[in-house]
């Protein structure tokens, strides 16, 4: 079954503070926020992915890796979401491999006007409100690498 989840890696970005970069998804009105993510594409590894989907996503990469998550997370995408996806008659969700890293540049970097935008708009969110502001269908995602990175709060 896990042929049936498009592989892709998510970023936690983390400010001095420790507040974590959201966006909020150009294609989904519902005011929900989400960390930035993407495919792995073929002939990629997780790691030169993540990098590449942080460009593509956030217009910058002054960041430094900090951790990479010992555990690849499955998680399904309800079928009214899958249907705008162009991979939704493909996959019924993602398995994802997360990345944790200190943003080290300025928020003037940060653009979410990219080549092919996904964010209408970004802001740094405390930890402890992140799972509640996610869409439902990621929190029990988000919450593991919260987990998994508790050490860093």
């Amino acid at each position: 079954m896990s042929n049936k989840y498009r592989k892709c890696v998510g970023m936690m970005i983390l400010n001095s503070n420790k507040k974590i970069l959201v966006g909020k998804r150009l294609d989904h009105p519902s005011g929900y926020w989400q960390m930035p993510q993407g495919g792995i594409d073929e002939n990629e590894n997780p790691e030169q992915a993540v990098w590449r989907e942080m460009m593509e996503e956030i217009g910058t990469n002054n960041a430094e890796l900090y951790k990479t998550s010992n555990q690849w997370i499955n998680y399904d995408i309800p079928q009214e979401t899958l249907n705008h996806l162009p991979w939704g008659k493909k996959y019924i969700g993602q398995k994802q491999k997360w990345f944790i890293f200190k943003f080290s540049g300025n928020d003037t970097d940060i653009n979410v006007e990219t080549k092919n935008p996904e964010f209408s708009k970004w802001q740094w969110m405390d930890n402890k409100i992140l799972v509640e502001n996610a869409v439902p269908f990621k929190r029990k995602v988000y919450q593991s690498i919260l987990n998994e990175f508790k050490d860093l709060f």
